[in-house]
């Protein structure tokens, strides 16, 4: 019998084998509002840079009223951010960042819900040609119940998809946005993106969704939040 083995090659050494890249890959990490997806970017960040790797966060310029290039979380942690328009090529846009400063290891996308769908592939560009992966994050669907563009492609193009979990005032898990006026009902028609208005925008149960949405329930927009030491308080 012959035993299938490594080729000899006399007294010499075998040839290097190269190692291929790392096996990048475009993630999607999708939820209701107000389930820490900024949080998660900002933590996944600050772990690249912790081990000296370097990282590029970006970030869509919706807001016009402010040329920010900062994104904080609700809990306060904040970061430097590049923002880019929806005609921009984000791929010539890493092209340009790596030639300014160098090797780039992971690519974070805030707010990824408003990205073209052109930038989603261009995306997976980053992915596919450069070997970088790329952190995507954002809502899955409007105040309507329906996708938005850049969610749809992300969901249709992204190689991992995980959803980041909050909770419904019924206790269930929040999975819908609904948004209402100031008695607490739902808006159904208008534009998909209303700029400064985050405290008119609840999540809430699929369940729940619909009983607003059919005029059979309504929500208060700011519900009380226990203090962090409620139970020290009760000793």
């Amino acid at each position: 019998m012959t035993s299938v083995l490594a080729p000899r090659f006399g007294n010499a050494s075998p040839p290097p084998v190269p190692i291929p890249y790392p096996m990048a890959k475009l993630y999607f990490y999708f939820s209701a509002m107000n389930a820490g997806k900024t949080t998660t970017l900002l933590q996944s960040a600050y772990n690249y840079r912790e081990r000296g790797m370097r990282t590029l966060i970006l970030k869509p310029s919706v807001d016009t009223r402010a040329a920010t290039t900062r994104i904080s979380s609700r809990i306060g942690l904040a970061a430097q951010a590049v923002s880019f328009h929806r005609g921009d090529d984000l791929r010539a846009l890493v092209d340009d960042d790596i030639a300014a400063h160098g090797a780039l290891h992971c690519v974070l996308v805030d707010e990824a819900q408003f990205l073209a769908k052109s930038q989603v592939w261009q995306l997976t560009d980053v992915v596919d040609v450069l070997h970088i992966p790329v952190l995507s994050y954002g809502l899955r669907t409007d105040f309507r119940g329906e996708l938005f563009e850049g969610s749809q492609w992300l969901l249709a193009w992204a190689d991992e998809l995980q959803e980041i979990k909050t909770i419904c005032h019924t206790g269930k898990k929040a999975t819908m946005v609904v948004r209402v006026d100031e008695r607490g009902r739902a808006v159904k028609s208008g534009p998909q993106v209303e700029i400064g208005g985050n405290e008119r925008y609840v999540s809430v149960s699929r369940v729940e969704f619909k009983k607003i949405m059919a005029g059979e329930s309504h929500i208060e927009t700011q519900q009380p939040a226990l203090p962090l030491r409620d139970r020290e308080k009760t000793r």
